[in-house]
């Protein structure tokens, strides 16, 4: 098929990208910076540079296309309010006006669960769990507003797919922050250090997307991807944290506190332009217990985790090390700069 992904040049977007091809579909990627894919482009991809606030190039990308991935979003745990609208809620009308115009047969939208998150501690929850009345980022209601615009849309079999806390090699945001702060000794353990997570292997999350490409009933659904795994979360940052040397000794603060802590940094950082050390939606993360139900996605995709959490934890370690290995050379002899 002609598949374009959105996004392509991104952590997901380039596993997704790279397991299309393996299956010998036509790939075209558009994103902004496409140095990290410079591997995909030798395979075939199609590089098509484009910003998701213009729509126009973003109505052209989806010619000729069979089905379009939509990954791109903006993610950062802090920012403008208004970029978080621009890109995730107008991006997103823009890829479906472009699906519309260019008789596109399937839309793809990669969510979150954040859409979901209460803030609280949350078991087993299926996707008909209901929207909260007060979401815990703007980012986690600018992609629910997204999925508003994906399930009106007319015309064009869509289909939603919420993974939960991607990490792998080539990770660029869940696990590289944690071990950036742990390694600036700013990493506090919030709350008691016993909530359990679902996380997700990016290559599991690449194969459901694939099958969503044309599973008949998965045609106007919504999935939440997971490893199926419940673990604790704070056993997988210490574990890490040990294999790098990092310490595990951690400042152990109640999440009431630092929430409070959160709430005074964000009103610095809305003041500064600066993005705080700590958001509440961050310290909630790290505190609450967050597990799905994926029953769905096994029944409907054929969705089958193929490698653990252990598995992917030392896939990911094994890429860090060697980044290190391969970085540190490079700046030895260097001098530290200064300020």
């Amino acid at each position: 098929m002609q598949v374009l992904v959105t996004g392509g040049t991104g952590f997901l977007g380039s596993y997704l990208a790279r397991a299309l091809l393996a299956q010998g579909h036509q790939v075209r990627l558009l994103g902004r910076n496409f140095a990290p894919v410079q591997h995909l482009l030798a395979q075939g991809a199609i590089a098509l540079p484009a910003d998701l606030r213009d729509r126009a190039a973003v109505v052209a990308a989806c010619a000729g296309a069979d089905v379009v991935y939509h990954a791109g979003a903006k993610s950062e745990p802090w920012g403008r309010r208004a970029d978080f609208h621009a890109i995730n809620v107008g991006g997103t009308a823009h890829v479906i006006a472009g699906c519309q115009a260019h008789a596109v047969r399937r839309l793809v939208y990669i969510s979150s669960p954040s859409v979901i998150f209460t803030g609280r501690d949350q078991h087993l929850l299926a996707e008909a769990q209901p929207y909260p009345r007060r979401f815990t980022s703007v980012y986690a209601h600018t992609k629910k507003l997204g999925e508003d615009l994906v399930n009106q849309a007319i015309g064009l079999e869509t289909v939603i797919i919420r993974p939960k806390a991607l990490f792998g090699p080539g990770d660029t945001a869940l696990l590289p922050r944690l071990i950036s702060a742990a390694r600036a000794g700013r990493l506090p353990l919030i709350g008691d250090g016993r909530n359990q997570v679902d996380l997700s292997y990016v290559e599991n999350v690449a194969d459901a997307l694939v099958l969503a490409l044309d599973a008949p009933r998965a045609v106007g659904n919504t999935y939440t991807i997971t490893n199926g795994e419940h673990v604790r979360l704070w056993d997988v940052i210490f574990e890490l944290l040990q294999a790098l040397g990092l310490s595990t000794q951690l400042r152990r603060i109640p999440l009431a506190l630092a929430l409070v802590a959160a709430g005074a940094m964000e009103l610095r950082a809305a003041a500064s332009g600066q993005e705080p050390l700590l958001t509440r939606y961050t310290a909630a993360i790290l505190a609450r217990t967050q597990t799905y139900d994926i029953t769905a996605a096994r029944r409907d995709l054929g969705y089958n985790p193929r490698v653990s959490v252990a598995e992917g934890v030392a896939r990911t370690l094994a890429a860090v090390q060697q980044n290190r290995r391969t970085v540190e050379p490079r700046n030895r002899g260097r001098a530290t700069p200064s300020g």
